[in-house]
């Protein structure tokens, strides 16, 4: 043990301490420049690793990794930087650029692999997954906080199982930042289902903006209505309620949102040209249209109805942050809320009839999202990334309501942060196939 704390603070002396800044990198005798060692698990994954000269956003000089035709390659660059304080946020950020990319959020890998002063490791890796386009290059970051009891930290930059990719690593850096600050969000979900019938569509939306009158008070950031309130407790039909959106629905949620300035959800049914869609609206805080979601996955009943099925899952940009919406029948699906979340949806928003709660649950945890549902024969709550319930409307006419902070990290003990790992290890790059109707068995 003595030994291997020797061996640690010998290496800690040679390492760079933070802030680390490099750029312009050239090989000194033995191929890797100064600080930087090549790394992999085995030599048979080995890629190749070297500096290029070529290649490079300033002084010439980059840190280059290529595949060598292996598919089982693993590994790349690393960099012991000391001087790491538990519990002070760092940010690292390194930019890369790809030729011939198998599929990029898989092949690049970049991290922050945490060092105890024992040389062990402490605390669990930490990935780096945010992307922005800069030219020909892209720019990967991550902050984190140093866990407890780390000392130092590798800077881990490599190629994944891309055979024929060769990637290229320049300007990177390793600096500490203030604690992010909190960006919370109040949100509230109506639960409320018309005791006796309404006959009418306006009628019906009527008793669902009463009750936010009713039950909400001070200011809010986001209110979420269930599905269809423009058909509930109508005894009409799909379209017989259907209207153009915007229309007269978003005009009265406009007219809501604009007086609370809080953005609204609501679902109902819209119609363009001879299709009818079962939709949910995001109005926002001015009373202004945001955008619209068409439900992708409709149930026989909805098809058998005359619905048609929308074909996209778009995300909404807010002042606070990004919310992606799925209707009803969508949760007994996978597809939508993995959608919502690799686009960056941090809320994920449910109007809902009736679904499956075990699903749902299901659906925050293993994308990392808080998830919002407002039903009639689903409960109405709000839940966060680990599926626990922050609050719930148990009575109709009532709204669960909850601060979140969109800036909380959600860490497991023995898993580490699992929005990063999520957004670095999905695999969408295995095709999925039916089988073929030769295969069914008779």
């Amino acid at each position: 043990m003595k030994c291997a704390l020797c061996l640690m603070c010998a290496s800690l002396a040679l390492a760079a301490d933070v802030p680390l800044r490099q750029s312009g990198f050239e090989a000194a005798p033995g191929g890797s420049p100064p600080g930087w060692t090549a790394w992999a698990v085995r030599p048979e994954v080995a890629p190749r690793t070297f500096v290029e000269r070529v290649h490079s956003r300033g002084e010439a000089g980059s840190l280059a990794i290529s595949g060598n035709s292996n598919t089982a390659a693993y590994g790349g660059w690393e960099c012991l930087v000391g001087g790491v304080k538990a519990g002070q946020w760092y940010r690292l950020t390194a930019y890369y650029r790809l030729d011939a990319p198998r599929h990029e959020s898989l092949d690049v890998v970049a991290r922050l692999d945490w060092v105890n002063a024992k040389g062990g490791r402490a605390g669990q890796p930490e990935y780096a997954w945010r992307v922005g386009a800069e030219g020909e290059w892209r720019r990967i970051t991550s902050q984190a906080p140093a866990p407890e009891g780390a000392v130092a930290v590798k800077v881990q930059l490599y190629l994944q199982n891309a055979p024929y990719t060769t990637v290229w690593w320049d300007d990177i850096s390793l600096e500490p930042i203030p604690l992010p600050k909190p960006r919370p969000v109040r949100v509230a979900t109506i639960n409320h289902y018309p005791p006796k019938r309404t006959g009418a569509a306006e009628e019906s939306v009527r008793q669902f903006l009463e009750v936010i009158d009713k039950t909400l008070t001070g200011p809010t950031d986001l209110i979420l209505l269930p599905e269809g309130i423009t058909l509930v407790a109508t005894g009409k039909k799909y379209a017989e309620v259907a209207e153009t959106v915007p229309g007269p629905t978003t005009a009265r949620l406009s007219e809501v949102a604009r007086r609370r300035s809080a953005y609204i959800v609501a679902g109902l049914y819209e119609r363009e040209g001879i299709a009818i869609y079962n939709t949910a609206v995001l109005i926002d805080r001015k009373g202004d249209l945001v955008g619209k979601y068409r439900k992708v996955y409709l149930p026989r009943e909805e098809i058998e109805g005359g619905l048609t099925p929308g074909n996209d899952y778009p995300v909404f940009q807010t002042d606070f942050g990004k919310v992606g919406i799925m209707i009803c029948w969508d949760v007994q699906y996978a597809d939508p809320a993995r959608a919502l979340a690799v686009a960056g949806a941090e809320i994920v928003l449910l109007p809902i009839w009736g679904g499956n709660e075990t699903l749902a649950k299901a659906r925050a945890i293993e994308n990392h999202v808080y998830l919002v549902a407002s039903g009639y024969n689903h409960p109405t709550y709000i839940m966060d990334p680990d599926g626990a319930m922050v609050a719930a409307a148990k009575e109709r006419g009532t709204a669960a309501v909850a601060t979140l902070d969109l800036s909380r990290r959600y860490v497991d003990k023995w898993l580490g942060e699992m929005r990063g790992r999520f957004m670095r290890e999905l695999r969408l790059d295995v095709p999925v196939r039916r089988s073929s109707p030769s295969a069914a068995v008779e």
